[in-house]
């Protein structure tokens, strides 16, 4: 499961995944939502993390082992000093996901294939008290080692669920309750005088492409102000201005 990491990640995992890092290994040990099965570590790291290990379970192999052999063995030096192997939880659809209790901020990714920006997202989704996030088909896996690396393991904590190939994401929105906000250069509202309503959705796109023009033509559309000929950002620090403004403004 350790063996060449990177050439795996390319293939795939079918339901498993690896992480890295000690506050990942919180993260996973914390939250339970996805179990680790295995765990890889620095020798020299090891009588510090037995406490964090402990709380991942007597059903977690734990293997040790000096750093040039550990190295060897994914394939690439691991600065962190720990990998982790994790099973990913029973997969949900979006309507089921939308149908939890609690939920108020929910955001919607559309064509996200860059695993930094992914991991971007996530982590300032959990930030800013995001209670899930649904993807489309084109987006990338949340859960690819890189993309939980930079989200510092929020990928792993907030709920997430795959929309459907053609499934219509405004209208299972609206059904559910959400108001949908779709991000653009030329939204009608500007962000900064928008009132959060009360369930709320933030649809984002892909830096370039944007948005399908069906989503901005049924959603209501929200325009970040920017100086000069300036008219677009990065998704993952545009998500991270919108989800800020909606988690301090009232209702």
């Amino acid at each position: 499961m350790f063996r060449d990491v990177r050439e795996r990640d390319l293939a795939g995992r079918l339901r498993g995944f690896i992480a890295e890092g000690e506050v990942v290994l919180n993260v996973l040990a914390r939250d339970r939502r996805h179990r680790a099965r295995a765990v890889l570590i620095a020798e020299q790291r090891l009588e510090k993390l037995t406490p964090l290990i402990d709380r991942l379970g007597d059903d977690v192999a734990v293997y040790a082992a000096g750093q040039t052999v550990m190295d060897a063995i994914a394939g690439f030096p691991i600065h962190r000093g720990i990998l982790a192997y994790g099973e990913r939880a029973p997969s949900l659809t979006a309507a089921d996901l939308l149908k939890a209790d609690g939920l108020a901020l929910v955001v919607v990714l559309f064509g996200i294939a860059n695993h930094d920006n992914m991991g971007g997202v996530f982590r300032n989704a959990a930030a800013f008290g995001v209670s899930a996030m649904l993807l489309d088909p084109t987006c990338c896996d949340p859960l690819y080692r890189k993309a939980i690396r930079v989200s510092v393991g929020a990928a792993l904590s907030v709920p997430f669920a795959r929309l459907a190939p053609g499934e219509d994401a405004v209208s299972l929105l609206r059904v559910h309750g959400y108001t949908p906000l779709a991000l653009s250069p030329s939204g009608r509202t500007p962000l900064n005088t928008l009132v959060r309503p009360a369930r709320v959705a933030v649809l984002l796109g892909a830096e370039g492409p944007g948005l399908p023009v069906n989503i901005l033509e049924r959603a209501e559309t929200i325009a970040i102000p920017m100086a000069g000929a300036f008219d677009s950002l990065n998704v993952a620090t545009t998500s991270g201005i919108v989800l800020h403004h909606l988690a301090t403004c009232p209702t």
